[in-house]
């Protein structure tokens, strides 16, 4: 029985009888280690017991609820932590950021060769994406939230396959690579990107997504949560537009990323151009003739020196 059919199990127990008071069940079986906190009753006790063929150890725990989050209980697969709640299942992305704490500075600048030394739990987290593909019950922001971190952490295992290298474009065809699995289907990250996340109708996705060039936008050393996605988006918006090294805005003329050409159309909706867009978020009230030009872009490797 894999952990999904696990999952199932409990949660249909604990719909149909009810519950009383939060324990952790914590079941070692041949395939992998589950940590449960369920809201349980003696009868969903009892319901585990019958799947003992299958687990050779229970212990019950108290718990604590992290995040003040109305968590049914959470399912623990080696490092990995998958979320029930309200009967969805929420991916906890604590991995992956800390990782990003770990391996990146504040300014976006990535030490690959400490994320080659942690190996293991990321291929971990990176495992446990693949296997737990977006529900149709999740939040728009539940879903982009886990397909920001899909682009960007694959786009760091790309580097790492590749590794040493002094640019994504001296790789064989980076964007067009089908080696992301997410559930029965293969991805490039074009497909994620363009076919997925673009879709979703919000630009300033494009100041959050990674290529790994020191003229994109900066990594962001925290991986991105439903509950924090419009506060970090719009921090993101601001730090990559208010970067001299990235644009340069004045009330006359712009000089900007060349991101703005290549998806340019992405920032005009309900009658707004793209220097309505601007002055949401720059610190200089911008002309709407300024007059555009764009900066040279950099594809040298973003790593940290």
């Amino acid at each position: 029985m894999n952990y999904l059919k696990h999952f199932a199990v409990l949660f249909m127990s604990i719909s149909t009888y009810g519950c009383c008071s939060a324990k952790t069940v914590i079941s070692e079986n041949t395939q992998a280690q589950t940590t449960v906190i369920e809201t349980s009753t003696q009868t969903a006790t009892e319901v585990i017991e019958e799947t003992k063929t299958e687990v050779e150890e229970t212990v019950l725990l108290d718990t604590e609820i992290k995040d003040d989050v109305q968590t049914d209980y959470v399912t623990i697969i080696g490092d990995s932590t998958l979320y029930i709640t309200q009967g969805k299942f929420i991916i906890d992305h604590s991995q992956w950021n800390d990782l990003l704490q770990k391996h990146v500075s504040n300014q976006g600048n990535v030490n690959y060769k400490g994320f080659k030394a942690d190996k293991t739990k990321f291929n971990t987290y990176l495992d446990m994406l693949s296997k737990n593909p977006p529900q149709d019950s999740w939040t728009k922001d539940e879903t982009l939230a886990y397909w920001m971190n899909v682009y960007n952490a694959f786009t760091v295992k790309l580097i790492l396959d590749n590794y040493p290298t002094k640019s994504i474009k001296d790789i064989d065809g980076p964007w067009n690579q089908r080696f992301i699995k997410i559930g029965e289907k293969w991805y490039t990250l074009n497909d994620v990107e363009h076919k997925i996340i673009r879709k979703m109708d919000e630009p300033r996705i494009h100041f959050a997504l990674v290529c790994a060039a020191v003229s994109c936008p900066r990594l962001y050393n925290k991986a991105f949560t439903s509950k924090n996605l419009e506060t970090d988006l719009d921090l993101l918006t601001r730090g990559f537009l208010n970067d001299p090294t990235k644009n340069e805005f004045s009330e006359d003329s712009i000089e900007i990323s060349k991101i703005f050409k290549w998806y340019g159309g992405d920032f005009k909706n309900d009658g707004q151009d793209l220097i309505d867009f601007f002055n949401k978020y720059t610190d200089v009230k911008i002309s709407s003739k300024a007059k555009k030009s764009y900066k040279d872009y950099n594809w040298s490797l973003n790593e940290q020196n």
